[in-house]
């Protein structure tokens, strides 16, 4: 078998029993050709198999498996060429595509683009960077657009505000952070006149007016230490007045509060000002004279009080008004009594000095205060002063008047330091001085005070005394001094106080017509004298007996209704009646008070003008009055024989009456000497002391017996 066995492949076997693997290949040569063998081991039987083959013949089948699987191989690589084109055009292209689409129109400015989908590989890894990208873009974009609509709306707003202060009609001014002007805007120019180069680069205080001095450095304090000024000043234009403006000067900080400038605004209030000026004119002023009225002289005069309570500091409160000022009002007209009262304001204002307060209370009534007058000496120069200036004609249309004043004059601080009572000083100084005689001057002092509470006395008691029966009627005859017969009498009101005893009339009737109790004690008087004349005729005696009657009995409404009335339930012959008026009285309302006396000559009394020759009264107006008697003031009488000029003047009014068909009666006769002088002259009709003083009714008898109680004979 060795012969026959290829000792090549002897050895393959060895080797493959040798390596005792299970499976074992190689080559060898056998009759010159190459032959592959294959040996293989079978376990359960332990046996080797080995197979060979011609190498010729085996790699023969193996080309054309070889081309076999090439042409598969070019099959399957176009197959899997067109599955990767697939895969790649859907998984990859199509993606990139897409991508750079998004990209494309991304970069054109569509911020709305939508994105592929991402997936875990590269492709989706860029696309979530592309997206994330695009989402910062657009985070940018938009931010950048915001930022640039902001600037937008800030540089309109920016340009509206600064067309707003360009336009404004406040005058605006800004200042860097040391108050120096940079920007003034047309409104400030307008308001001052001054062209912008005078601002440029000038301090801001500079606007304010040099009248306004005093108030810079308080302005300067305030921004230097709080940055902001708010207030009313005036401030500098050019060729005209300081213009009154409400200024507010406030700091412009930046986002960390450091302040880069100022901005002050100035609004005109000129005619603010004008308006309050005129309003504190109406408030404080008086608007014919331009005097300061009653409001600002009490404020001046608490100002003044102040002043003195602090020591080292006197003034003088002058208090009067003008004598007869009433008489030329009433004679030449309203008008004219305005025009006295402007005239008699302008000479006090140049005759006194400017730091004096001259203020006109009402009516007639003015006022001084003089700062600085510590002496009585010093306030007498200026009393007589003022006396003086008022002194001086003045021309009212084509008539001349000469006025006085009768001044009243208090010291502070020496008579008081109350203002109320200070005020109550100088004007119980004034009434004093209108007692002496007018047109004169009066120191206040305690027994003015004394007096005043005499008359608050008096004036609480009246009223008592009328409620509880207090007066009496006294009656004074009236005597023919031919016949030394009563033809008549004056009723006079006589007051019999419980612990004062008689008050007399000079005393209590004042202040009954002040405060209006006259009118009822009128009332009395006349209720009275009906009765009495009553109990004259029941007695056989024919004589008439004269009232007197106040001015605010004459004016009241229900004095010739009231009267009638008492002539009616009295049963009183009405002609037996005289009321007595002054002259002064009839001449306030002329025309209305010739109907009243028309009226109460209606009821068939008699009127009587009373110290006739003492008033003012026209004769064109006495001759229009319906009056029957004269009575001769006592003044005129009083005198005779030895004043010359009084018998000329008592004749002439004798003269005069017997003209116009009036009866006359002289008042105050006292002597022999004066009877005889009015029985020369025809006036025969007397009343005075030489016959009787006043008498209450039951003394009557007393006073016929003393006359010799001739027969009743009616004279008049």
């Amino acid at each position: 078998m060795d012969e026959f066995v290829n000792p090549q492949l002897k050895s393959i076997i060895g080797e493959a029993i040798a390596t005792k693997l299970p499976e074992y290949a190689s080559s060898f040569l056998q009759n010159d050709e190459a032959q592959l063998i294959n040996i293989q081991k079978i376990d359960e039987l332990d046996w080797y198999i080995g197979v060979y083959k011609k190498r010729s013949s085996t790699l023969s089948a193996l080309q054309d498996l070889k081309f076999k699987f090439f042409g598969l191989f070019i099959l399957y690589a176009i197959l899997v060429a067109l599955l990767l084109h697939q895969a790649l055009q859907h998984l990859v292209l199509r993606r990139l595509h897409s991508l750079v689409y998004a990209v494309s129109s991304f970069g054109q400015g569509k911020l709305d683009t939508k994105f592929p989908e991402e997936n875990k590989d590269e492709i989706g890894t860029l696309n979530g960077s592309f997206k994330d990208m695009t989402i910062e873009i657009r985070k940018l974009i938009d931010g950048l657009n915001q930022r640039i609509s902001e600037k937008e709306i800030a540089e309109k707003a920016a340009n509206r505000l600064s067309k707003a202060v360009a336009f404004s009609g406040t005058g605006v001014v800004i200042t860097d952070e040391n108050f120096v002007i940079e920007y003034v805007n047309p409104k400030m120019l307008e308001m001052t006149g001054y062209p912008e180069s005078h601002f440029t680069r000038a301090p801001l205080l500079n606007i304010v007016a040099s009248d306004m001095a005093i108030l810079v450095e308080d302005i300067d304090i305030d921004l230097r230490s709080r940055n902001y000024w708010r207030g009313d000043t005036l401030i500098e234009s050019k060729g005209k007045q300081p213009i009154w403006v409400s200024l507010s000067v406030s700091p412009i900080r930046e986002e960390g509060g450091n302040i880069t400038s100022y901005v002050a605004s100035a609004q005109d209030i000129s005619f603010v000002k004008e308006s309050q000026r005129k309003m504190e004119q109406l408030a404080y002023f008086d608007t014919l004279t331009g005097l300061a009225n009653r409001t600002f002289f009490r404020m001046q005069l608490r100002k003044s009080l102040a002043l003195a309570e602090r020591g080292h500091y006197a003034f003088s409160l002058f208090y009067f008004d003008l004598d007869e000022f009433k008489r030329i009002n009433d004679t030449l007209g309203h008008d004219a009594g305005d025009q006295l009262l402007i005239q008699v304001a302008n000479r006090l204002k140049k005759r006194l000095r400017s730091e004096d307060t001259i203020a006109r209370l009402g009516g007639d009534e003015f006022a001084v205060l003089l700062s600085g007058i510590e002496s009585q000496e010093h306030a007498t120069d200026v009393a007589n002063t003022i006396q003086q200036t008022l002194s001086m004609p003045i021309m009212l249309g084509n008539n001349e008047v000469i006025i006085s004043a009768s001044i009243g004059i208090t010291m502070a601080p020496y008579d008081s330091l109350e203002e109320d009572q200070l005020l109550k000083h100088a004007d119980l100084a004034m009434y004093e001085a209108k007692e002496k005689g007018r047109n004169t001057f009066h120191f206040y002092s305690q027994e003015l005070n004394a007096a005043a509470n005499e008359r608050l006395f008096i004036e609480n008691e009246l009223r008592i005394a009328l409620k509880e029966d207090q007066f009496v009627v006294y009656y004074q005859p009236q005597i023919d001094s031919r016949t030394q017969q009563v033809v008549g009498y004056e009723a006079l009101l006589r007051w019999f106080h419980p612990t004062e005893g008689l008050i007399p009339p000079d005393k209590f009737i004042p202040i009954a017509e002040a405060t209006g109790l006259i009118v009822e004690l009128g009332e009395w008087v006349l209720q009275e004298s009906c009765n009495f004349v009553v109990r004259l005729t029941e007695q056989n005696r024919e004589n008439n007996v004269s009232i007197n009657l106040s001015a605010r009995q004459f004016k009241d409404s229900n004095l010739v209704p009231t009267l009638s009335k008492m002539i009616i339930t009295s049963g009183v012959s009405a002609e037996r009646l005289h009321l007595e008026l002054t002259e002064s009285m009839l001449m306030g309302n002329v025309e209305a008070a010739i109907t009243q006396l028309h009226q109460l000559k209606a009821l068939g009394i008699s009127i009587s003008i009373d110290d006739f020759g003492t008033g003012y009264s026209s004769l064109s107006y006495l001759k229009r009055f319906p009056v029957d008697i004269l009575k001769i003031d006592r003044s005129f009488v009083q005198d005779i024989p030895e004043d010359s000029n009084d018998m000329e003047i008592t004749a002439a009014i004798i003269a005069m009456a017997q003209k116009l068909n009036l009866d006359v009666v002289a008042e105050g006769v006292e002597t022999i000497e004066q009877v005889e002088f009015l029985q020369n002259n025809n006036c025969f009709i007397v009343q005075g002391y030489y016959y009787s003083r006043p008498i209450p009714e039951s003394d009557l008898p007393d006073l016929y017996t003393k006359l010799g109680e001739v027969p009743f004979k009616k004279v008049m």
